[in-house]
């Protein structure tokens, strides 16, 4: 049984789409997976340094992809509890973070995250079934 209504903050930049700011990359093999995440009730935080135009960008493209997010650069949950700026959230999803499965793709010439082992984790983990 998955974990249900579970906060999963999530980078955007070399984990979610190819490193290629300040334009939006290609999708790193994410939409499935975010979207198995939303359909069973996880909550997505967008977790991106991108700000003004290139987080519409950013916006624009979850839209387009058809994946509801929870919340941008901040947990509305957690102002009832805290005024720390740091996101809450039950797991981070991010390229850069310690033990975050990455991959190469040819042309692209720093790796973005494995999705297929972040599913396999999420799996492992008790987000996904």
């Amino acid at each position: 049984m998955a974990i249900h209504d579970a906060i999963i903050a999530v980078d955007f930049d070399g984990t979610v789409v190819t490193h290629e700011y300040p334009h939006v990359g290609r999708d790193a093999g994410a939409v499935p997976v975010l979207r198995e995440l939303t359909d069973n009730g996880c909550r997505l935080i967008l977790y991106t340094m991108r700000s003004g135009a290139l987080l519409d960008k950013a916006l624009a493209w979850f839209t387009e992809q058809d994946i509801p997010l929870y919340a941008v650069n901040e947990n509305p949950e957690q102002r009832r509890w805290t005024q720390s700026p740091k996101v809450h959230a039950d797991l981070y999803i991010d390229d850069s973070a310690l033990g975050c499965p990455i991959r190469f793709i040819d042309g692209v010439k720093r790796p973005v995250a494995d999705w297929t082992k972040i599913r396999e984790q999420l799996v492992r983990d008790g987000f996904l079934d």
